[in-house]
């Protein structure tokens, strides 16, 4: 089987408002961060399938007669997107020597690229194929690098499999799926996530593959047909922590103080819903001072309650204090406890000033990015739509 050649890329996630609320019946708020995922599949004729995984220094390839042995355990699969199937997993992991219960992100990757190639593949003759996969997001920062993975892997081989059709056309220079092909997507990619993470909520692929903006609740996800691009700072403190522990500390806190924690997270639901609103009133009317004026103040109050949860931290306390001295606004993004935080630019704000900021920050030791949230999801690029030096790198193997 012969399959065509495919330029695809997804986007990280930030979380806007709504963290950690959210685990309590609260609306959050996800958007797409244009710091993207870039997989190139080349279609070969070396009778084997590689992998190219650059930002965590792998590379890994598997002759045809190999992965046969594998491919009739997926046959008699009717579903186009089949339900993850744990005999199936199990069989992967012992094929790829992998005996702990604990994945690493080398292995979580692969293991995830070949379930779903399998899955779509294996009940015909297996094609041969070079994957490179490029990253501009940092990973274990809590960005959705691994669902931006996943929903590349899912675009790139539909499409090469056939289920969905091509968008690109001649004259393109990046295309779109329509929805009923973006829904195949993000199921497909939410079995890598699964692969992964083993209980992910949905949110991180569903952004990777819609974009823009969505509002979780309840377990809902519903994108949001409009918002504003926004130009931010996203800025990596590179303190580690635990998303299970400080998941557990706000918990702990609301049962110790329910009648003190209960206003707060309902505060923390009315700002997400400000939030939307504004945002929402920014792409139906012109947009004005007040409308970033408002974005600030609901930033700078969501970070009071946030620290008032307990997950702040004083490496974010010194990302807030650094930005505000340059009249800026800023909070954490995620988890919090260290990780990510995102700082709003007004369409105004000086680039010396930004570039005055980003290296203030970077000598705070942190990592920091001028980038923007609200932009598309999945799609489908030409060679000339991306940056010189991503081709490079996709283009190495």
């Amino acid at each position: 089987m012969q399959v065509k050649d495919c330029l695809v890329s997804a986007p990280g996630k930030a979380i806007l408002h709504g963290e950690h609320a959210v685990v309590h019946g609260k609306v959050a708020l996800a958007v797409s961060l244009n710091l993207r995922t870039y997989l190139r599949l080349k279609a070969t004729s070396n009778c084997k399938v590689c992998i190219n995984l650059p930002n965590i220094d792998t590379f890994k390839c598997w002759h045809l007669s190999e992965l046969n042995q594998l491919a009739h355990f997926f046959r008699g699969k009717k579903e186009e997107v089949p339900r993850l199937d744990a005999e199936l997993l199990r069989r992967l992991r012992e094929f790829l020597g992998i005996t702990n219960g604990n994945l690493d992100s080398c292995n979580s990757a692969i293991l995830a690229f070949l379930y779903i190639y399998l899955s779509l593949f294996g009940s015909s003759e297996l094609p041969s194929m070079t994957l490179s996969v490029w990253s501009e997001l940092p990973t274990g920062a809590g960005l959705g690098s691994s669902a931006a993975y996943s929903v590349c892997l899912a675009a790139a081989l539909l499409c090469a499999s056939g289920v969905i059709p091509t968008p690109l056309k001649e004259m393109d220079h990046t295309a779109r799926w329509c929805q009923e092909d973006l829904e195949l997507i993000n199921s497909c990619a939410f079995q890598g996530e699964m692969i992964i993470h083993g209980n992910p909520s949905g949110v991180d692929n569903a952004v990777g593959t819609w974009g823009g903006m969505l509002r979780f609740l309840a377990g809902k996800i519903i994108p949001l047909s409009r918002v504003p691009l926004l130009r931010i700072l996203l800025t990596n403190t590179k303190v580690p922590r635990s998303t299970k522990v400080l998941v557990a500390r706000v918990k702990d806190k609301i049962n110790k103080f329910p009648s003190v924690m209960t206003p707060v997270l309902d505060s923390v639901d009315a700002v997400s819903c400000t939030c939307e609103k504004v945002l929402s009133e920014m792409t139906s009317e012109p947009i004005t001072g007040e409308h970033y004026n408002i974005l600030e103040e609901l930033i700078d109050i969501n970070q009071h309650h946030l620290n008032v949860m307990g997950v702040g931290h004083p490496s974010l306390d010194t990302l807030c204090r650094v930005t505000l001295a340059k009249g800026l606004h800023s909070k954490l993004t995620g988890a919090g406890g260290g990780g990510c935080g995102i700082t709003l630019l007004r369409p105004e704000t000086d680039s010396l000033v930004v570039q005055s900021t980003v290296q203030d920050l970077r000598d705070c030791g942190f990592d920091c990015w001028e980038t923007s949230i609200g932009g598309p999801g999945v799609q489908q690029h030409s060679s000339v739509s991306v940056k010189e030096e991503v081709l490079e790198v996709l283009n190495r193997y």
